[in-house]
């Protein structure tokens, strides 16, 4: 084999043996190999049955809040939404949902379990407090809370602020006694005062409409605006409970300090902006502000609710 042929034979045989599983050629130099993405994210947390339609209210509070955090490393917003008080507890203590929104009770239950802080009022539906309204039928022919023992009245659910705490303790303080029941046609022991859940504020209405149970309760926006003008007039207000405020942001533990103090002035002022103003709207929120009383203030009146449900017996 001559000289010239052998140089082709070896130049042929090293093709062949790089096709064949030899070293990878590199990459060209107009391909890079992509860099993994380094995101940090704001994660926004909820309870809902309704997870599409608290992202959609969400979203753009958790993007708007992202754009303001970007010297701490935060490049976007997510929301999470789950089923129920203990996976919000779960992923709070996980350091998994950094943000939490929901009225006082259900908030400060999950505070006290994980360490998460109450830090801000959130003024929903423009409102910075609201209160329970315990309401029958005009047919029922009852006027007056003293009527209800020995007959039942709907709630809304056990860890609703509105919908059973405010109620319940406006009850135990005036000296009645409660009792749950699994269903609202159950027997009731002519001296105490049954209830039973609707878990929502339409199905509290027709039960009491068509007599379902004597009496319900809801809080005051839906009594006073979104109950329809028809069935208004049908009902009678027995009581209102004492005041709380509206809702509260519940922020995690183990966050740094600096970032903290930051979401906070963040979430102060973002009224005052037309972009802040915006985020805040399908959030159903008009702003968030501080406790003027102070945090510990605004709270000790909750935790002395709560232990007075503690007698209750529920369903």
């Amino acid at each position: 084999m001559g000289l010239k042929t052998s140089f082709l034979f070896m130049a042929v045989l090293s093709l062949f043996m790089a096709s064949c599983g030899g070293e990878p050629t590199s990459v060209p130099q107009d391909q890079p190999t992509p860099e993994p993405a380094d995101t940090r994210a704001i994660v926004l947390g909820d309870i809902s049955d309704d997870p599409a339609e608290v992202i959609e209210g969400a979203q753009p509070l958790a993007d708007y809040l992202a754009g303001q955090l970007g010297e701490f490393g935060i490049t976007e917003g997510r929301v999470r939404v789950v089923a129920s008080t203990e996976e919000m507890a779960q992923l709070l203590a996980n350091g998994e949902v950094d943000l939490y929104f929901d009225s006082t009770y259900p908030a400060t239950l999950i505070s006290d379990q994980t360490g998460a802080k109450i830090i801000l009022r959130r003024w929903r539906f423009g409102v910075e407090e609201y209160q329970s309204v315990i309401f029958a039928s005009v047919a029922s022919g009852i006027t007056s809370i003293d009527q209800l023992p020995g007959h039942m009245i709907a709630m809304d659910a056990p860890y609703s602020t509105s919908g059973f705490l405010l109620p319940s303790v406006l009850l135990l303080e005036n000296g009645f006694t409660l009792s749950g029941k699994q269903r609202y046609d159950e027997p009731v022991a002519p001296g105490e005062i049954g209830f039973a859940f609707s878990y929502d504020d339409e199905n509290t209405l027709q039960w009491v409409l068509n007599g379902f149970t004597a009496a319900g309760v809801t809080d005051d926006f839906q009594f006073d605006v979104a109950f329809p003008a028809d069935a208004k007039s049908q009902l009678v207000e027995l009581a209102r409970t004492e005041s709380t405020p509206r809702q509260v942001a519940v922020i995690r533990s183990g966050l740094d300090e600096e970032l903290v103090q930051a979401i906070l002035r963040v979430l102060t002022t973002m009224h005052e902006t037309e972009a802040g103003a915006a985020a805040l709207e399908p959030f159903q929120t008009s702003r968030f502000d501080e406790f003027p009383e102070g945090i510990e203030s605004a709270t000790a009146r909750m935790r002395e609710m709560m232990e007075i449900v503690k007698e209750i017996r529920l369903p």
